[in-house]
C-alpha cells in the first residue's frame, strides 16, 4: 500500500486525577491544498473573476467558492466529523471569513515592503517531501502538478512569518516597566496552594446498583469512625484502600487546586491538618481523605521571577503590536462581506451576551 502524504500542517486559520489533553488531527491533501491555494491567490484576484463574491478587500476579491474551501478545511479540523452547535459553526464561519480577509491585507503589504520568503527554510521543507514519499507512487505521478503549487503556499506562509516577527519585534521592557508588570500580575508569579493528601478509596463500579454504594458508603463511615478514634491511617489503607496508593499507606502526596475530582476537592478544603473527612462519593467509589498538610500560596518575590516578568510582558506587547497591526490594515482599506449564508448569532448571543451585527 502506498504511503498517504498530507501536507505540513500550515492550514491553521489563526490555535481520573490528571486531566489529558486532546489530540490534533491533520486535514488530508486535497483540502488542505484547497485552504493553501485559495489564501496565496486571493490576494491577486481580480472582480472580473469572481462570480459568486463572498468579499471585496480594496479592488481584490474572495470567492465565494474560496471561502467555501477555507470554512471546510477549517470545520472539519475544529468539529471532525461531529455535529457541532449552530452557535459554534455561526462563529467558525465569521473567524474563517476574517482570516481570508486579514490573508489578503497581509500579502499585500507584506509585498508592499518587499518582505521575502526565507528560501533556504522553504526548500528544506520540499526536499523534506521528497525525502518522505520518495516511495509513493502517488507522489511521484503527481509531483509535477503538486509542487508548484506546494512551493508558492509555503513561499506565502514564510512571508507572512518574517512580516509578523518584523511586527511583532518590541523593544525589551526596563526595570520600571517589569515592576509594574509584576505589581498588576501578581497572580501569575504566586505559587498556588498545595495540600499534601491521603486517601484510602473504597472502589465501586459506577454501574453497581445501588444496595452495593450503600454497603460500600456504611463501610466508610466505619473506617472514618475507626481514624477518628485513633486508628492508624496508614494500616487501613494497606488493608482497605482498592487505589494504588494503598501500597504507601493511602499517601497522594502533594496537589494543588483542580489535581483532585470536586467533591474530594471540596472534602479537603474544609479539614486542618490532621482531620477526616467524612465518606465522599466520588465517580469510582467511596473515598476517605486526611489532610496531612496545607501549604498556603506563595508569591515569588520579583528578584526570583524577573526574567519570567520580562519575558511575559515582551510577549504581551508583542501580541498587542501584532493585533493594533492588523486592526490598522482593516482600519485603511474597505472590506465587504456577503454575510447571508452566515448562520445568525442568536444562539451564541443568548451565552456570550453579544448582540448579532446589523445588516
Amino acid at each position: 500500500m502506498n504511503q498517504p502524504f498530507t501536507l505540513p500542517d500550515t492550514s491553521s486559520l489563526a490555535g481520573g486525577w490528571r486531566r489529558r489533553p486532546a489530540r490534533a488531527v491533520g486535514a488530508r491533501i486535497g483540502v488542505a491544498l484547497a485552504l493553501g491555494w485559495l489564501l496565496l491567490f486571493a490576494a491577486e484576484a481580480s472582480a472580473a473573476d469572481a462570480a459568486p463574491v463572498f468579499a471585496r478587500v480594496g479592488d481584490a476579491v474572495i470567492t465565494q467558492k474560496e471561502y467555501d474551501n477555507a470554512f471546510a478545511v477549517a470545520s472539519r479540523a475544529k468539529f471532525y466529523h461531529g455535529k457541532p452547535p449552530e452557535a459554534e459553526v455561526a462563529k467558525l464561519q465569521r473567524e474563517v471569513g476574517d482570516a481570508l480577509i486579514n490573508d489578503v491585507l497581509l500579502v499585500r503589504e507584506a509585498r508592499r515592503r518587499k518582505v521575502q520568503p526565507d528560501a533556504a527554510a522553504v526548500k528544506k521543507q520540499i526536499d523534506a517531501y521528497e525525502a518522505r514519499y520518495a516511495k509513493s507512487e502517488t507522489w511521484q505521478k503527481n509531483k509535477a502538478t503538486l509542487l508548484p503549487p506546494l512551493k508558492k503556499k509555503l513561499e506565502h506562509d514564510s512571508m507572512l512569518e518574517r512580516l509578523q516577527a518584523a511586527v511583532k519585534k518590541v523593544p525589551e521592557p526596563g526595570a520600571a516597566q517589569v515592576q509594574a508588570y509584576y505589581e498588576q500580575h501578581k497572580d501569575k508569579f504566586t505559587e498556588p496552594e498545595q495540600v499534601r493528601v491521603s486517601m484510602i478509596l473504597l472502589k465501586v463500579d459506577p454501574s453497581s446498583p445501588q444496595a452495593k454504594w450503600n454497603a460500600t458508603i456504611e463501610e466508610a463511615g466505619t473506617i472514618v469512625r475507626r481514624l477518628r478514634g485513633g486508628a492508624d491511617f496508614a494500616e487501613l489503607a494497606r488493608l482497605h484502600s482498592n487505589d494504588a496508593s494503598g501500597a504507601k499507606g493511602g499517601e497522594l502526596g502533594y496537589v494543588h487546586r483542580g489535581m483532585m475530582p470536586d467533591p474530594a476537592q471540596v472534602a479537603v478544603d474544609k479539614l486542618q491538618p490532621g482531620a477526616i473527612s467524612d465518606a465522599v462519593l466520588l465517580l469510582e467509589g467511596v473515598g476517605v481523605f486526611r489532610l496531612d498538610e496545607r501549604k498556603p500560596a506563595k508569591l515569588n518575590a520579583l528578584a526570583a521571577v524577573s526574567e519570567r516578568a520580562q519575558g511575559l510582558l515582551m510577549r504581551e506587547q508583542s501580541e498587542q503590536a501584532w493585533k493594533t497591526f492588523v486592526a490598522r490594515l482593516r482600519k485603511d482599506t474597505k472590506a465587504s462581506v456577503d454575510e447571508s449564508r452566515y448562520l445568525p448569532l442568536a444562539m451564541a448571543q443568548s451565552t456570550t451576551g453579544a448582540a448579532p451585527p446589523r445588516k
